[in-house]
């Protein structure tokens, strides 16, 4: 069994596309449809069931799935042990993501690759696409972009957004509950201030201080001691048990996530099972990476 046909299989399955995946695998999708055909003839069995959205897996091609993923995992493992990359890894992501969200895939290269050495940093996305630029992390992710020419941007899913406070209940009323209310923000830099901002302009809604917290946590805190209201994902709501939430109207409702490299990054075999686990392990961030 190919290993290029392995990957074709594999995408077309995570993105329930075959045309999706030919353009990820930069195929035709006629030469997609073929390795699928393939596949199947090789196993003598329905893998996908087709319909006017796309492709499902069967139950034999759920099986199919998960052993590949296991044989590509290996087969990167070994590209990076007999090409002899340096086992090391530079990622990069925004404070209110944080480490939390990566903590079950690097713990699994860690049990592959005894000498990894990660560097992992954190800030806006200003900040972190000025340290891909630098040269300082190969790989970010980042919520929103400020299209740069100089960085590849590649789309991988999308958060949610909710506004956090106190008092909140089915019966709050969206522009009487947020004015005059002080902005609680990571920092000033922080993409999440712009779009609050952006709400209140937009709506004709007062508001008071900008207050800088620093780190997701006390942001929570504060925001639920009544100290202020603060733009947050679901993701984090659900993080720290917090059922009592502003939904956003829908113009302002989500925000893309992009995975950052500089212009003609080539990606080695460990960055590539470090996203790949981040795929698989977390099925991630309203999306899939």
């Amino acid at each position: 069994m190919d290993i290029e046909n392995m990957k074709a299989f594999v995408s077309v399955a995570e993105l329930k596309s075959i045309s999706a995946a030919a353009v990820k695998l930069n195929h035709l999708q006629s030469n997609m449809t073929a390795k699928i055909k393939k596949i199947e003839t090789y196993y003598n069995q329905e893998l996908f069931i087709r319909n006017s959205k796309g492709v499902k897996l069967t139950k034999e091609g759920e099986k199919l799935y998960h052993q590949f993923k296991k044989i590509l995992f290996v087969w990167e493992e070994t590209e990076n042990i007999m090409k002899k990359h340096a086992e090391k890894l530079r990622i990069g992501t925004m404070i209110s993501i944080g480490g939390n969200q990566f903590s079950s895939a690097l713990n699994k290269l860690y049990i592959t690759y005894s000498d990894l050495s990660v560097t992992l940093k954190t800030g806006s996305t200003e900040y972190i696409e000025g340290q891909v630029l630098l040269g300082k992390i190969d790989v970010g992710y980042t919520i929103g972009s400020l299209n740069n020419k100089k960085i590849n941007y590649k789309k991988v899913g999308y958060e949610e957004l909710v506004i956090i406070g106190q008092g909140i209940d089915q019966y709050t009323i969206f522009d009487d509950y947020l004015r005059k209310k002080n902005i609680l923000v990571l920092s000033d830099k922080c993409l999440y201030l712009t779009l609050l901002c952006n709400i209140f302009k937009d709506m004709k809604i007062q508001q008071d201080e900008i207050i800088e917290v620093g780190d997701p946590e006390s942001l929570v805190q504060f925001a639920l001691m009544g100290m202020g209201i603060s733009l947050v994902s679901k993701r984090i709501a659900s993080r720290y048990n917090i059922d009592n939430y502003l939904e956003v109207p829908s113009p302002y409702k989500y925000v893309d996530l992009y995975l950052i490299t500089r212009l003609n990054h080539e990606f080695t075999p460990i960055e590539k099972q470090f996203i790949e686990l981040n795929n698989s392990l977390s099925n991630t961030i309203r999306g899939i990476f």
